[in-house]
């Protein structure tokens, strides 16, 4: 069928309008690995069609069908994990175990989780002498991003298969074979024709004609703050439902009489995990003036047992962004202790594990979305200036407070502004809600909350 390959449309692989293809380009060796079509707004409007074509008799079927067909994608996404690791391996460059436990283990549960509230779910109550009908909104335009290129498609595609929609998605274009192989194991699971839709592309293309489509009532995005704007503005003057995950720049506040150690440690690890292209990522960390000098210290042994064990950016244009800002973090006068701009290999898209000490909360690196393996380490005075730094940014995503008793925890993390909150080192719930505060986004997914974006209200009075 070449080039290449095709597009997943109404239940089977199908030849995109056009001859242009997108390269894929493993981020560790800089090798072209694959090539996939660069979808047209004619694939777009296909694709529309067929989801919009599917949704009566796909949102007509029961609720424990549909926790079938979920628990079947669940079972295929287990059966195959090794397949799915090895290709976000080789086109995000991720390494092999993370590969596994998070690119690919986090997305199984999720997937489990919604076959469950697909068939536990109320999608009607009563409410004094009214019915209340849980509904599908209709046909989804799902746009995700290409740092976890798994678990982010199954957060969007899950919840909406659950509610009765159907579906375009649209990956990244650094990262579509991940999207292939999942199209596959939807095709696998049974999921009947149309119901869900792969269009490959690039954004201003692809992406712009899913977004603007009139055939599309909710458009499920998540990136950057900048795109999510003009995904919002779009589907604003069309009246059309939008669910943002956006960008991120988190706080992560170590208050008098934490484990200092641990709480730096973990941090740093948070960090550098994914080469820190993760929107929730703790990229500031507070420290009170009393014990920021060893804060500094530990962080920067810490961060040096990373350089040879977190993986390459993305791409070459993702490791200029991020070496443009190390630059600049010098240039405004933070201290480097650990890393720097230089690329610590000849081959690859590599940053070192970097940490700035000495940063206040106006220079770029404190304010700015970084999305790479860069921690930043501000000092304050009391617990009234370490609220007002971590409350100080745009972004409202997640966070972390580590303090002697959780009581203390507990207290600050409710007066910050954002919308996920790790105490004394929680660990990720894949059933609570996750989204943001301020420009991080609009809506949730994961768990429950998820599921209700995509799900919308009629009342029948008796």
């Amino acid at each position: 069928m070449k080039p290449h390959d095709g597009l997943y449309l109404d239940g089977a692989w199908r030849p995109a309008a056009g001859r242009d293809v997108i390269e894929v380009v493993n981020p560790a060796d800089e090798q072209v690995i694959g090539q996939v079509p660069a979808g047209t707004a004619e694939d777009v409007d296909a694709a529309v069609r067929a989801a919009r074509a599917a949704l009566p008799g796909w949102s007509a079927t029961p609720p424990a069908e549909r926790a079938a067909r979920l628990a079947a994608l669940r079972d295929v996404l287990a059966a195959r994990a090794d397949e799915f690791a090895e290709t976000v391996t080789a086109e995000l460059g991720a390494p092999p175990k993370l590969a596994q436990t998070v690119h690919v283990g986090a997305p199984i549960a999720v997937a489990g989780s919604y076959a469950e509230l697909a068939a536990t779910y109320a999608f009607e109550e009563r409410i004094g002498n009214s019915a209340v009908h849980h509904e599908p909104i209709g046909v989804v335009g799902a746009i995700t991003p290409w740092n976890y290129p798994l678990h982010q498609v199954v957060a969007k595609v899950a919840p909406a298969l659950a509610a009765g929609c159907t579906l375009v998605l649209k990956p990244a274009e650094d990262t579509p074979l991940t999207a292939r192989l999942f199209a596959g194991a939807v095709h696998e699971a049974g999921v009947p024709a149309g119901v869900f839709n792969l269009v490959t592309g690039l954004g201003p293309v692809a992406g712009q004609a899913l977004v603007e489509h009139p055939g599309v009532d909710l458009v499920s995005f998540t990136g950057s703050t900048a795109v999510g704007r003009r995904i919002g503005a779009v589907a604003g003057a069309a009246v059309k439902k939008v669910a943002l995950e956006l960008g991120g720049k988190s706080a992560n506040v170590i208050l008098p009489g934490a484990d200092l150690a641990r709480a730096v440690n973990v941090g740093v690890a948070n960090v550098m995990s994914n080469s820190g292209q993760t929107c929730s990522a703790w990229t500031r960390m507070l420290v009170h003036r009393d014990r920021y000098d060893e804060a500094v210290e530990l962080a920067a042994t810490a961060a040096a047992k990373y350089g040879d064990r977190i993986g390459p950016l993305v791409s070459a244009r993702q490791r200029e962004r991020v070496t443009g800002y190390i630059e600049k973090g010098v240039a405004e006068g933070a201290r480097l202790v650990a890393g720097g701009p230089e690329a610590p290999r000849e081959r690859g898209y590599y940053v070192s594990p970097t940490v700035f000490a000495d940063v206040t909360p106006q220079m770029s690196i404190a304010q700015e979305e970084i999305f790479g393996p860069v921690l930043s380490i501000l000092r304050y005075e009391d617990e009234e200036d370490a609220l007002r730094i971590a409350n100080g940014t745009v972004y409202g995503l997640a966070g972390a407070v580590w303090a002697g008793d959780e009581a203390t925890a507990v207290a600050f993390a409710r007066r910050m502004e954002t919308g996920q909150v790790d105490i004394n080192g929680g660990r990720f719930n894949p059933l609570a809600p996750f989204g943001g505060y301020k420009q991080s986004g609009v809506g949730r997914e994961l768990g429950v909350h998820g599921l209700t974006e995509y799900l919308q209200t009629k009342s029948l009075q008796f």
